[in-house]
């Protein structure tokens, strides 16, 4: 089971002064590699018919609407799922609960318990943009979340890091993520690209309820 990682926004809480309104977090769950491999030879194969050079990278945030919905329309044949988690930043501030980094953690974990019961011997592959100490402690928080004590069925095997121009599954989950993100926003045709890719939707839950 492969299981791939973004997010949309930013876990920065000066709302005032550029911080984003939301933080999602998507998983994109392949439960067969060879159903991943396939997607993966897709989006290779996309690129080619839009004319752009190998190294291109999928960014919602920076694709044109045509290549936004030609994408999602290629992948959505493809069997996986999705799960999302949208975190009211407002809300949080309001409470005064978190920290910024304590917030993004919180948020991965929050989506890993949504993901949960379909997760078996995962591969968790998340974007390594992050500073070492970063992904250390995120990985730390995803072991201890995902393994507790007591529990039966081993929800994670691995968790790996990748540079997402180099990964088109993860480049899926910024795509997944961004269509989820557009469709919590007050903008145009909001919810148009998140229809486009409805059939893999699992849950999309807005934090604190």
């Amino acid at each position: 089971m492969l299981v791939f990682m973004d997010e949309s926004g930013d876990n920065g809480l000066h709302l005032l002064t550029g911080s984003s309104k939301n933080l999602i977090i998507t998983l994109v769950l392949f439960e067969d590699h060879a159903e991943a491999l396939r997607a993966d030879e897709r989006i290779a194969n996309l690129r080619r018919e839009l004319g752009l050079n190998a190294g291109f990278e999928f960014h919602f945030s920076k694709l044109k609407q045509e290549w936004r919905e030609r994408f999602l329309r290629a992948v959505g044949v493809f069997d996986f799922l999705y799960f999302s988690i949208v975190i009211d930043k407002a809300e949080i501030v309001r409470r005064g609960s978190f920290k910024p980094n304590e917030l993004y953690r919180y948020a991965c974990h929050l989506a890993i318990e949504l993901a949960k019961p379909y997760l078996k011997e995962a591969i968790i592959v998340v974007d390594g943009s992050g500073s070492h100490q970063f992904r250390l402690d995120l990985a730390t928080e995803l072991r201890k979340r995902t393994n507790r004590p007591g529990e039966t069925g081993g929800h994670l095997h691995k968790i790996k890091f990748q540079d997402s121009h180099r990964n088109n599954l993860l480049q899926l989950a910024d795509m997944v993520c961004g269509a989820v993100a557009r469709s919590v926003s007050d903008k145009p045709e909001a919810a148009s690209y998140r229809k486009l890719i409805s059939h893999c939707e699992v849950t999309v839950l807005r934090w604190p309820k």
